[in-house]
C-alpha cells in the first residue's frame, strides 16, 4: 500500500490516488471488504451462533477492516475533493465569483492535500503495523478454522442448514429496522433552495440517519446473498444475482455509499476552512467546495428516493417516498462490495 504523493496542480485533472493495479493495495481492499462482509454476517445471524465467540470475532474483524481501509478511504477523499476543485474552476471564466474562486482554489487544494496526505501517511504506517501484529495473524487463523469447523456453541446444524438461515430472527430483525430507518428519512423536496452562501439549507442535519440506513441496507443485502448461496451452489461466486430486487439493492447501496462519500468530503472541506490564518480567498474556495459536495449529497438522496419507489421496494414492500419516478441512476460499478 504505497503512499504515493498527489502532484497534479488544481488546474489539471488529478491522477488517481487509489491504484487498483497495485497488488498490495488491491489485496488490502479485498481483505477489508471480506472482513466487513463476515462481520455483518456474524451480526445478522448472531442468534444462531455462540454470542461470546461471535462478538469477539466481530471486534477483531471490525479492527482489521478499519486498519486496512483507512488509507484507501483517505486517498479516495482527496481524489474526490481535488477533482471537484478542478471541475469548479475549469471552463467558467465569466461565472460570478469565479475570480475569487480561482485565486483561492490552488491554495485550498494544497491545504487539503497537506492535511489528507498526512492523515493517509499515518494510516499507512498503522496498517503496516497491524498487518505484522499477532492480532492480525490470530484473526486470519480464526477465519481459516471457521471455513472448515462450526463455530463453538452454535445452534445444532445452524452452520450448515439453509433452513436455519432462512428463518434466522436476525435477518428479519435487520429488515424491520431497515424499514423503520427508511421511513424516518427526510427526502429533499423538489426545487430545494440554496442559501445565499451557496450551501444547502439544513442539508446536513440528517447525515447520521442516512448513514444508519446505509449500514442497515448493506446488512440486508448481505443477508439476502447468504440465503441465496444454496441456490447458487456450483456457480461462479463473482456472478451477480439476476433477481430484480438484488440488482436494485446493489444499485441502492452504491447510491448510499456515494452519499456517505460526499457528506464526508463536505465535512472535510468545512474543517479545512476552519484552519487559522488562511486567506479569505482560500476560505471562499473551500466554502464553494463544501456547497458542491452538499449538492452531491442532495442529488444522492433524490436518486435513492426514486429507487425506494420501485414496485416491491428495497425490503419487499414499497416505501412510498414522494417525488419518485422509479428511474435507476448511478448504476455504474464503483467497486464497492
Amino acid at each position: 500500500m504505497p503512499a504515493a504523493a498527489h502532484t497534479a496542480p488544481v488546474g489539471e485533472p488529478p491522477t488517481s490516488l487509489t491504484d487498483r493495479n497495485d497488488p498490495a493495495s488491491e489485496a488490502a481492499h479485498r481483505i477489508a471488504a471480506a472482513a466487513r462482509r463476515l462481520d455483518t454476517a456474524l451480526d445478522v445471524h448472531r442468534p444462531l451462533l455462540g454470542a461470546e465467540w461471535a462478538d469477539h470475532l466481530r471486534a477483531d474483524l471490525g479492527w482489521l477492516g478499519t486498519m486496512l481501509s483507512r488509507e484507501y478511504v483517505l486517498a479516495a477523499r482527496l481524489d474526490r475533493l481535488l477533482t471537484a476543485l478542478h471541475r469548479l474552476t475549469d471552463g467558467q471564466p465569466r461565472a460570478r465569483g469565479s475570480g475569487a474562486l480561482s485565486a483561492g482554489a490552488a491554495r485550498a487544494g494544497a491545504l487539503l492535500e497537506r492535511r489528507l496526505t498526512l492523515a493517509r501517511t499515518k494510516a499507512h504506517s498503522t496498517a503496516l503495523r497491524a498487518a505484522g501484529s499477532a492480532r492480525f495473524h490470530a484473526v486470519a487463523d480464526a477465519v481459516a478454522v471457521l471455513a472448515s469447523e462450526p463455530p463453538p456453541d452454535s445452534a445444532p446444524g445452524a452452520h450448515l442448514s439453509a433452513g436455519a438461515l432462512s428463518t434466522s430472527p436476525g435477518a428479519e430483525d435487520v429488515r424491520r429496522r431497515l424499514c423503520a430507518s427508511l421511513a424516518a428519512l427526510a427526502f429533499p423536496e423538489p426545487g430545494a433552495q440554496r442559501s445565499s452562501a451557496g450551501g444547502l439549507v439544513g442539508a446536513d442535519e440528517q447525515d447520521a440517519a442516512w448513514d444508519r440506513a446505509r449500514l442497515l441496507l448493506r446488512a440486508h443485502r448481505y443477508a439476502r446473498e447468504v440465503l441465496a448461496e444454496p441456490a447458487n451452489a456450483g456457480t461462479a461466486r463473482e456472478a451477480p444475482s439476476t433477481e430484480p430486487q438484488d440488482g436494485l439493492l446493489r444499485t441502492a447501496c452504491r447510491v448510499l455509499d456515494r452519499h456517505h462519500e460526499a457528506a464526508e468530503a463536505a465535512a472535510c472541506a468545512a474543517e479545512a476552512a476552519e484552519t487559522s490564518r488562511i486567506a479569505p480567498a482560500t476560505a471562499y474556495a473551500l466554502g464553494v467546495l463544501h456547497a458542491d459536495q452538499r449538492h452531491e449529497v442532495t442529488a444522492a438522496r433524490r436518486s435513492f428516493g426514486r429507487l425506494c419507489a420501485v414496485p416491491g421496494g428495497l425490503t419487499g414492500t414499497s416505501q412510498g417516498t414522494s417525488g419518485a419516478s422509479g428511474e435507476h441512476t448511478w448504476d455504474e460499478d464503483d467497486g464497492y462490495v
